[in-house]
């Protein structure tokens, strides 16, 4: 039995040099890495998570009357205001206010994202495709960018031209994204996870229209009034508070 786990071991080694001549010094350090430090899961996130964020959601929650955590959310992202406004689905069947974060950070101009390297938060009508336990900002949900107005629009030849990558993040940091902080995103994190299953729209606007309607003009398209209507047609079912 040793002599079969000696030779099993050598064996091991031996892969691991190989793996190493070939693939390099990134591939051992990914691999320890995920070794010592297990990848979490969103429900492992969440359980630990869970107790703090919820004892930082619950006097919003108690004010608002909402016994339980809700099954539906949107999301409305402002970038002139630099804010992030999560809205819940009530009884009645109509969106309300639950709370809202300040961004961290900010990167880019008002006007929609065009093409990858820009810098540029999109602007449009998304939603949160996945959760992500393992982020390096902390925690992150990514953003369905480009969307099908994205491509139609685009005068690029690929996708992949037009940029990816978009997340709702933790910490304080962006290039094109939006980060709302540690805690914060722990907090949204938990909400989204009890809404991902029923779609969780995310609007991300220049400027919050109900307020001011002006349309900034941008440079180098023609159709940005387009999706500006587009923008103020949700923001009208959404109730400013």
């Amino acid at each position: 039995m040793k002599k079969q786990v000696l030779i099993f071991a050598i064996i091991g080694i031996g892969l691991m040099f190989i793996l190493f001549l070939k693939f390099g010094k990134p591939f051992i350090q990914t691999t320890l890495s995920q070794i010592i430090h297990p990848k979490e899961t969103v429900q492992s996130t969440v359980e630990k998570l869970e107790t703090n964020a919820l004892e930082r959601l619950s006097p919003r929650l108690q004010a608002l009357g909402i016994p339980e955590l809700p099954d539906k959310i949107l999301l409305l992202g402002l970038k002139e205001e630099q804010l992030l406004q999560v809205y819940y689905l009530s009884e009645e069947g109509n969106y309300q206010l639950l709370k809202e974060y300040p961004f961290t950070a900010f990167s880019g101009e008002l006007g929609p994202k065009l093409k990858e390297g820009d810098r540029q938060i999109p602007e449009g009508i998304y939603k949160i495709e996945y959760l992500n336990p393992n982020s390096s900002y902390h925690l992150s949900m990514k953003v369905s960018y480009p969307n099908e107005f994205d491509k139609e629009k685009s005068t690029l030849s690929t996708v992949s031209e037009m940029g990816g990558d978009i997340f709702i993040h933790g910490k304080a940091v962006t290039i094109g994204c939006i980060p709302i902080g540690d805690e914060a995103i722990e907090e949204l994190f938990l909400l989204a996870s009890h809404a991902i299953d029923n779609d969780i729209k995310v609007i991300i606007s220049p400027r919050d229209f109900r307020v001011n309607p002006a349309e900034p003009s941008i440079e180098g398209i023609d159709w940005e009034k387009e999706l500006y209507a587009i923008i103020k047609a949700e923001l009208n079912q959404l109730p400013l508070e």
